[in-house]
């Protein structure tokens, strides 16, 4: 029995050892991966606060250094750096909050509504998502221009309003987290379709919204093209088309470049880390309610 009883203590500190070394093994690597992750926003800072003389010395500094205010003030100067940030952060709200609205909607809609040809039409929206976007700046050019739009902040918000990804997503999460019985006890109470989204369908499925709302408002902030093209007006380009003006032909200064790079991220930085906290808030309630 003594022996029996210490064969298993022993085993017992093995796993836990075991299981202790594993749990500092995925520590590590996780860390590793964080490190990782966040040395490029590092050398973002290094390259913002140096001058371009420095940028291309050999070897490269790797500490931050102190041209970083000079740097931004010369991005203030050069380019409209506020007019454009007011018609950027205009475009990434209203857009994120119609693609949000629309998208919820028609993905309620497909995930728990029968009507007719509904696989034919779903399948369709999957497949204008296979067609790559630029395949589409002419003719949708075309379209703004025939509108009036062309060069105002509309043909950046509407041509986006919905879009197929943000349907698919959002119909998925609520085809697994929206029950049936509670859309039947909501009509049973005289709900109509809109009543059933808003006050039932969207406090149960928000984790998908949090995402697809961080997600649109990055893709409208970092977009390039489209703005590039459709902003004919140069009092409305966004702040993306207005950094690559500091890229001069012959005589580019890169550390100016990256002033208006680190200047131009921070925002996002913002949103991302409040957006994500709702978003795991939101994933941990529900997992819990489930």
């Amino acid at each position: 029995m003594a022996a029996d009883r210490t064969t298993a203590v022993g085993a017992g500190l093995a796993i836990g050892s075991g299981s202790r070394r594993s749990r500092v093994g995925v520590r590590v690597l996780l860390l590793l991966g964080v490190l990782v992750s966040l040395f490029p926003f590092y050398w973002l800072v290094v390259m913002a606060s140096i001058t371009t003389q420095e940028i291309l010395r050999f070897p490269p500094r790797l500490v931050p250094g102190t041209h970083l205010l000079e740097n931004m003030r010369q991005v203030v100067h050069r380019i409209d750096f506020f007019g454009s940030l007011f018609n950027t952060v205009v475009v990434s709200v209203a857009g994120t909050v119609l693609v949000l609205f629309f998208d919820s909607l028609a993905a309620f809609a497909f995930a728990k509504y029968e009507f007719p040809a509904r696989k034919l039409l779903f399948g369709v929206l999957l497949a204008t998502y296979m067609i790559p976007a630029q395949l589409s700046l002419v003719p949708q050019f075309v379209t703004m221009a025939d509108f009036g739009w062309a060069g105002s902040l509309k043909a950046l918000v509407i041509p986006g309003a919905a879009n197929a990804f943000g349907i698919f997503w959002m119909r998925q999460y609520a085809q697994n987290s929206l029950p049936d019985e509670l859309l039947d006890a909501g009509r049973i109470d005289g709900a109509g379709f809109f009543r059933l989204y808003w006050q039932v369908a969207l406090p149960l499925f928000r984790p998908a919204p949090a995402f697809l709302g961080i997600f649109t408002f990055i893709q409208l902030w970092n977009d390039y093209i489209w703005p590039l093209v459709v902003l004919v007006n140069p009092d409305r380009l966004t702040l993306q088309v207005a950094l690559a003006d500091l890229n001069v032909a012959y005589n580019t200064d890169y550390a100016v470049v990256m002033a208006g790079a680190l200047m131009s991220v921070i925002p996002l930085i913002v949103v991302f880390l409040i957006g994500a906290r709702h978003f795991l808030r939101d994933l941990a309630a529900g997992a819990t309610k489930m």
